[in-house]
């Protein structure tokens, strides 16, 4: 029976049926225990809500299959910014970190290989993305290359610039909003 077009023809198969509908025809319908899908629903929100990843266990899962996050951190001579960035991500499972200079006398001078290496490139201030786009034209066209403002002020691994790195490169890596 092909289904009704106008909304007369539909109410008065609702007059012929009375009430009288059968089963739903997709299947798995009726094996579904529909209160704990939706209370894993409302969870799964609330973990996204508050930034929490739930449950742990199916983001082992998740992160068995992924590929890794390859994340390169740019400061200017790779002595205390970056290496704090790569030091602090690459202890996170799921990402791959790398950190490079812009000046001539970077420990570590950044390199085309790093950039094309790299899914996400951090730069610490605005000066290291000019430098970068400036050198790198080509290869920086359709990479992501963000600025996250963090001044020349800190120490290898100082709390305060750890905390600083987080909190502003966590959403770039991960892909959160808010």
């Amino acid at each position: 029976m092909p289904h009704p077009n106008s909304r007369g023809e539909r109410r008065a198969l609702a007059r012929r049926l009375d009430g009288r509908h059968g089963p739903p025809t997709y299947r798995g319908f009726e094996d579904k225990s529909w209160k704990l899908i939706f209370r894993r629903a409302n969870k799964l929100h609330r973990a996204l809500q508050i930034g929490k990843i739930w449950p742990h266990r199916e983001w082992d899962r998740l992160m068995a299959d992924a590929e890794q996050v390859k994340v390169l951190f740019v400061c200017s001579k790779n002595q205390w910014r970056s290496p704090t960035g790569e030091a602090v991500f690459g202890e996170i499972e799921g990402v791959e970190a790398r950190s490079a200079g812009t000046a001539r006398s970077a420990r570590r001078k950044i390199s085309v290989a790093d950039i094309r290496w790299a899914d996400v490139i951090l730069v610490m201030e605005d000066k290291h993305a000019s430098r970068i786009r400036a050198d790198f034209r080509q290869e920086v066209g359709y990479k992501a290359l963000h600025v996250l403002d963090i001044p020349d002020d800190y120490p290898f691994m100082d709390e305060e610039l750890v905390e600083l790195i987080r909190a502003k490169a966590e959403p770039l890596i991960f892909g959160m909003e808010g």
